[in-house]
């Protein structure tokens, strides 16, 4: 049977004419579109790529810089900002000597005698009121003495270099009973040294502190603006002196025995040394 001529049927296989896809009209090609990648996916694909990079660099070793180094104690910790500033604030206050505390010379026009004789002098106002504080004691009957008043460093090198020769003391031994140059408060014409006229052999000792006139000093020096200089266990580290008193009795008084002060204690002494001079 001839099947040419029927609908959907070819005439022959043979006669199937070979179709190329340069013959399938581009309109109907079977094809994949290629779209272009979106703005914001190369955004992203960016912002991945530098994310990666800073990780790897994070991890690459640095080597400190020299000002880091120095910083860098010898265990390899870096000392806070705070540690430093605190060493910094020490060493500004590393001006003492042997516990010790500057002091300025006053000038001798600024003295005045509380002797008869003269020889003893205070600074003008301290000498005021020690002379105050004396005659009260007197009326009471208590005598009290002036041993040392304003001293000069010459003087203070004497007391210092001198005798720590004649009696072979080394100089942090000296140190506990007498000032260095130039860091003694006797240099201010604000301290004195003070015995009780019915004992003189306590004069610059600590039994001085059994005295009527220790007693009495400890109950009303500070009427007329006087303390001790070096109570028991002072924080300067100094040997217990109840013969030596200080005026603060106005502002620059007060500024001169405290302001800025910081002073760093000596050792305790191992033994009581004796006391035949005074600070």
């Amino acid at each position: 049977m001839n099947n040419a001529g029927l609908p959907g049927e070819p005439a022959n296989l043979s006669e199937v004419t070979e179709v190329t896809v340069d013959d399938i009209p581009e309109a109907v090609r079977d094809r994949q579109d290629i779209k272009p990648r979106s703005r914001w996916q190369v955004t992203l694909l960016i912002i991945g790529l530098l994310a990666i990079g800073g990780i790897a660099f994070s991890l690459i070793p640095m080597e400190p810089t020299p000002e880091a180094q120095s910083n860098l104690t010898p265990s390899g910790k870096a000392t806070s900002t705070q540690s430093q500033t605190e060493a910094s604030s020490q060493g500004n206050n590393a001006d003492n000597i042997l516990g010790h505390l500057p002091y300025s010379e006053v000038l001798s026009s600024q003295l005045q005698p509380i002797t008869r004789d003269g020889r003893i002098k205070l600074e003008a106002a301290a000498a005021q009121k020690y002379k105050a504080m004396a005659a009260a004691a007197r009326r009471q009957g208590v005598t009290l003495v002036p041993i040392s008043g304003f001293r000069s460093v010459d003087q203070q090198k004497y007391l210092f270099f001198q005798v720590k020769e004649q009696r072979g003391q080394v100089a942090s031994k000296r140190a506990e009973v007498s000032a260095p140059p130039g860091y003694s408060e006797h240099h201010t014409g604000y301290a004195i040294d003070i015995g009780d006229a019915m004992t003189p052999a306590t004069n610059l000792s600590p039994e001085f502190e059994n005295t009527a006139a220790f007693k009495w000093l400890e109950k009303n020096a500070a009427f007329y603006s006087f303390e001790l200089s070096f109570p028991r266990d002072n924080p300067q580290g100094i040997s217990y002196e109840p013969w030596h008193w200080r005026f603060v009795g106005d502002t620059k008084s007060l500024e001169t025995f405290y302001k800025g002060k910081k002073p760093t204690p000596l050792p305790l002494p191992s033994e009581t040394p004796k006391f035949e001079d005074e600070v």
